[in-house]
């Protein structure tokens, strides 16, 4: 029940239902409450909906229960940087490799945990205690010439982000009360045009009225290299961009280069990059170039849908190469994490792939008929020891050896008959049909548990189709025989009143029962049946309504008598 559970929890976590995902994995944990891959998984799906403390805690756990699994390290390591414990997230991965040195996902988590917990570092700035704590907002109350400033929203919001960092004040140098407000807290005489202004403001409120001077705008060549500066990368950028295009990745590889050496705070430049070397082939260039778009994006606080943009693309790199390594771990750790930056329904499709590639691996690499075959074997004997479950589970194990070999299906619905699994055996036997249309096992088997499950009409339609290809299989036509008893049973109204209740209990749950209860026509031919004979005769000649009304004679909710 736990491995159904988790079952459900993976498949909702694949398509993207983390909800879901994390009600599953928890009636896993409580049905295996010391199973690590259960806390491991629920951690990643809180971390797809940013319950990053929660992550946190299942991560702890799974590290708890296998501490020497590298793979929860690394789920530890993605809940802290998720809060922004990016020192603690680089521990979590570094204990990680101490384990799996080799593994790509620690490496990369530890590169990413590292380059975001230097850019998240304050920074030195030698006016950095003036900012400090309440006493900022009191000299700049109490000094008149710094008073008017604090009825501006817009000047608060700076000072509260020079508090915030200290360094941000190199963004606000430029602005007159800034420099005004630098000078009170330091108890040094600035004197600005803004500074007088707000002072005479306070001290007196009559304006005098001058004439206007035109004042021509002071040149400002810093911003117009700047703007010279991004628009030449840009430049660049889009001559990559036709170069692309036309498949001359060499030169689109150039110009982007170029673009980079302009302006290192674009990561655009880098991804565009990284896609020409994915196109080329060259997946280690592509890899590197998404590793330090990521890093600089860190560094640069890009948007975060970029910074998803180059894992992804680092992702489809990784995909390329696991077709060759048969690694799809890496492959899937990275969509995971571009997925925790930015939910892109492309990535998520990539995910599904990869992870589908990954199962399929698994599937061929178990892949050895010769083993099937002495599991079925073994599950043949405990089959005819009457032990149901050791049999089912040899089977089970058959069926991963060869998933194409029907009668480890046919087998398998035999003992969960046995069993009383009616819904089991009947997906078993379907599925040995499937594989097989004209092996008569499979519907012998199916029509035993549709019998079993007083599906008499059910039952003999299953056992008609498998005479279709084994007219003279004795089984079969022993499966029509004891059907016909059963429905001819009902014909004659010779059901006991246990029977006859157990089988209207059935019949009304059965859907196609409802339609022709609900049916108006099907409602005035058995009203003719009670009341008007000679209209029920009528009706009797159709074929169709004949076998309504037998389909609703075996169920037991009409008698004739």
């Amino acid at each position: 029940m736990a491995d159904e559970a988790k079952a459900k929890g993976n498949a909702a976590f694949s398509s993207g239902d983390f909800t879901s995902a994390v009600n599953h994995f928890t009636d896993a944990i409580n049905l295996s409450p010391t199973n690590h891959v259960l806390f491991s998984n629920r951690s990643a799906a809180h971390a797809s909906l940013h319950q990053y403390q929660e992550a946190l805690s299942d991560a702890k756990k799974t590290v708890e229960l296998k501490p020497d699994w590298a793979k929860g390290y690394s789920r530890l390591g993605a809940a802290h940087v998720g809060l922004n414990q990016f020192g603690e997230a680089a521990d979590a991965y570094s204990k990680g490799l101490e384990i799996d040195p080799s593994n790509e996902a620690l490496k990369s988590g530890l590169a990413d945990a590292s380059s975001r917990s230097r850019a998240a570092a304050p920074q030195n700035n030698p006016f950095g205690d003036a900012f400090k704590g309440p006493e900022m907002w009191a000299k700049l109350s109490a000094d008149p010439s710094t008073r008017g400033f604090l009825k501006q929203p817009d000047f608060v919001n700076m000072m509260q982000e020079i508090q915030r960092s200290p360094s941000n004040l190199n963004l606000y140098l430029k602005d007159q009360r800034v420099m005004q407000s630098l000078g009170v807290l330091l108890n040094v005489q600035i004197r600005t045009q803004a500074g007088d202004e707000a002072e005479a403001m306070e001290e007196d409120e009559m304006v005098v009225n001058e004439p206007e001077v035109e004042k021509k705008p002071e040149p400002e060549p810093e911003v117009a290299e700047e703007k010279e500066r991004k628009e030449k990368a840009l430049k660049e950028k889009e001559m990559g961009n036709a170069a692309y295009k036309k498949k001359d990745f060499e030169n689109a590889i150039k110009h982007y280069s170029t673009a980079m050496e302009i302006d290192d705070e674009d990561i655009s430049y880098i991804t565009n990059r990284a896609a020409v070397h994915l196109e080329m082939g060259n997946y280690d260039e592509c890899i590197k170039d998404c590793d330090k778009a990521v890093e600089r994006g860190r560094e640069l606080r890009s948007d975060y849908k970029m910074v998803a943009k180059a894992l992804t693309r680092k992702g489809t790199a990784l995909g390329k190469m696991a077709k060759v390594s048969n690694d799809y771990e890496p492959v899937i750790e990275t969509y995971q994490k571009a997925l925790t930056e930015h939910r892109n329904p492309d990535t998520l499709k990539r995910l599904n792939e990869a992870e589908r590639a990954k199962k399929e691996l698994e599937q061929q690499e178990y892949f050895d008929p010769a083993i099937g075959d002495a599991e079925r074997e073994k599950g043949n004997e405990f089959f005819k020891e009457q032990k149901y479950p050791d049999a089912v589970k040899h089977y089970t194990e058959a069926i991963k050896r060869n998933p194409k070999d029907p009668r480890a299906y046919s087998n398998r619905a035999a003992c969960y008959t046995k069993l009383g699994a009616m819904p089991e055996g009947l997906k078993d036997a379907e599925k040995c049909i499937e594989l097989d249309p004209t092996f008569s096992k499979g519907y012998s088997r199916k029509g035993a548990v549709q019998f079993f499950m007083k599906e008499y009409d059910n039952a003999m339609e299953t056992y008609q189709e498998g005479l279709k290809h084994d007219p003279n299989n004795q089984e079969l036509l022993d499966g029509v025989r004891r059907c016909v008893q059963q429905i001819n049973k009902a014909n004659r109204g010779d059901l006991t009143p246990e029977e006859l209740k157990e089988r209207q209990a059935k019949g009304m749950q059965d859907p196609e029962i409802q339609n022709i209860l609900t049916d108006p026509v099907m409602s005035q031919v058995l009203s003719d049946l009670q009341e008007n004979p000679a209209a029920a005769q009528k009706h009797m000649q159709n074929p169709m309504i004949m076998n309504k009304i037998q389909k609703l004679i075996s169920s037991g909710i009409v008698q004739m008598k």
